[in-house]
């Protein structure tokens, strides 16, 4: 891929790096079930792991917030210096499986490298694409998705090899999504920062009551999404189990469960060009949010139209996040939006823990009824952006 090839389509760069970065996230996921039988981790112990990597993350992106790195220093090395750390990490985590505390300290480690990958490749396609940004972070959030259920993919598809490969295939996926970021480098249509480095700055916009309900709703979103995508496996093995099948189709369906959410991004992206990004956002949560009341209650329906159920519920997941993200961006002081951004994820991030928490907690004791200790995200989050849904909803993320 040469320079001149990679600059021509700067989009499908980054959100190609992207995929390979974020298959980072959920690499020790993947192989959950490999881990539980070799090593005799429970669902508790791959909760404390993901709960780790969250944590990793937020404190990532609080030190990029507090002493200004997304907005001193080019998105570009920070993205691809982070891809390099993630996939050395992630590869040192097949060294230390078997010893708890060392594990969650690489996967906390892990957690710090995606900070430097996922709001970072947001600014990246903020500076390349200044236009149609809901659309062009839609593709951006789809292939986070996509890269989320990338694992399950390593997975199914090494079945009956070592579980280690899984995890180093993420590592070296990593690398090359470095690799194509540090070639295309940053975008023009980003002002220069004023290289002052202070946390509230990225609060700044908090001031604003319209960037205050799109992080309302935000936070509702991130409180279900990535407790929904660390039950995805447990949800698909209840089924599977069920339909009596084998047990090498729980990565498969693992993977299309999350991986469809990649159409619900693009699809989002798509309406929102002509609906608007805060029509698309709050449709989404409802959707989801109605998904995840309805499915305790119809447990016992046949199994096949449960996995349909989670697929529709994929889709409709992590549909609102690139909208809501280009709704912030579109508030966001122009100088500040890695700031902003970080801080933002932060604080979304940081809803995940306990949702992971509670519900990898108290799986073997409620099964599927874990579900509605998700309900409060989708409820408050459409809640608090009702003072905007009376108004004209501007396309791409033009908040009135």
């Amino acid at each position: 891929m040469t320079p001149t090839l990679v600059h021509r389509h700067p989009l499908a760069v980054i959100v190609l790096a992207q995929l390979c970065g974020t298959s980072l996230w959920f690499s020790v996921n993947g192989v959950g079930l490999s881990l539980s039988r070799d090593l005799g981790l429970s669902e508790a112990d791959l909760g404390r792991l993901t709960l780790t990597v969250q944590a990793g993350f937020i404190t990532g992106t609080l030190f990029i917030a507090t002493t200004g790195l997304a907005d001193r220093f080019r998105a570009s090395r920070i993205f691809a210096t982070a891809c390099l750390a993630g996939a050395l990490v992630n590869a040192g985590f097949v060294l230390v499986a078997d010893q708890m505390t060392l594990a969650l300290t690489l996967r906390f480690f892990t957690g710090l490298c995606l900070a430097g990958i996922y709001p970072l490749g947001m600014k990246l396609v903020i500076g390349w694409t200044p236009r149609y940004t809901g659309a062009a972070l839609a593709w951006l959030v789809g292939m986070l998705t996509l890269g989320t259920a990338l694992p399950h993919l390593l997975r199914g598809s090494t079945l009956g090899l070592p579980w280690e490969w899984s995890l180093l295939g993420a590592s070296i996926l990593a690398l090359l999504g470095g690799m194509g970021i540090f070639v295309l480098g940053d975008g023009p249509h980003l002002p220069p920062s004023s290289g002052k480095a202070r946390l509230l700055d990225g609060l700044a916009a908090l001031r604003e009551p319209r960037f205050r309900a799109v992080a309302g709703g935000y936070f509702g979103h991130c409180w279900e999404l990535y407790a929904f995508w660390t039950l995805a496996p447990f949800l698909v093995a209840r089924e599977v189990a069920r339909l009596g099948a084998p047990e090498a189709w729980i990565p498969w369906l693992s993977f299309t469960v999350i991986a469809l959410g990649m159409a619900g991004c693009v699809g989002g992206g798509q309406l929102s060009r002509r609906l608007g990004s805060l029509w698309v956002a709050r449709r989404a949560l409802a959707a989801s949010g109605l998904i995840c009341l309805v499915y305790p209650l119809i447990g016992w329906l046949p199994p096949g139209l449960l996995l349909g159920l989670l697929v529709l519920w994929g889709l409709t997941v992590i549909a609102d996040s690139p909208q809501f993200s280009a709704l912030a961006a579109a508030s966001a002081p122009r100088e500040r939006v890695g700031s902003t951004l970080a801080v933002m994820n932060a604080v979304g991030f940081a809803l995940t823990v306990p949702a992971i928490y509670l519900t990898t907690a108290l799986w073997e004791l409620q099964g599927a009824w874990v579900l509605w200790w998700l309900l409060p995200g989708p409820i408050i989050g459409l809640w608090v952006l009702r003072p905007l849904s009376t108004c004209k909803t501007a396309p791409e993320g033009d908040l009135p």
